[in-house]
């Protein structure tokens, strides 16, 4: 992950920071989304004060070159080690069994929102997918 983000920053001369590079390893070091206190916090808590605004800085340019996304339905954020286009139209399987989220892509369901969109002759400035359920790992749990 951190090696995906120094080659990308030093591709498109942008500087990866020490805190860009903590908060990221923080992230991607998690199962479930973290809020950007969660990460402060974390970070606080290894002898440096670390600020929430500081924090949602980094996850602002972190998100901006695809390395982490954010979850709005739950204000947090998630690491990404896919290497998608940043036009890419993700969906996210949230499990509200264990709080794992994982991302996909549904082009059949992207083409049907687009024809509803044009249709409906709106033009949306940003769209998000987000589906809870059940993951299977959990589901075969319960089955158990």
């Amino acid at each position: 992950m951190v090696a995906r983000a120094e080659r990308l920053c030093r591709d498109r001369d942008l500087q990866f920071t020490r805190l860009r590079r903590d908060v990221l390893e923080t992230v991607a070091a998690q199962t479930r989304p973290m809020g950007a206190y969660d990460i402060a916090e974390r970070l606080s808590a290894q002898g440096r004060r670390v600020a929430a605004v500081s924090v949602y800085r980094a996850l602002d340019f972190l998100g901006e070159h695809g390395l982490v996304h954010r979850i709005a339905s739950r204000n947090a954020f998630v690491s990404c080690g896919h290497e998608h286009g940043e036009s890419a139209k993700l969906v996210f399987l949230i499990c509200r069994t264990c709080g794992a989220i994982d991302e996909t892509t549904a082009p059949a369901v992207e083409t049907a929102l687009d024809r509803t969109l044009v249709q409906a002759g709106f033009k949306p400035s940003g769209r998000i997918l987000e589906v809870e359920g059940e993951c299977g790992a959990c589901q075969e749990r319960t089955a158990a």
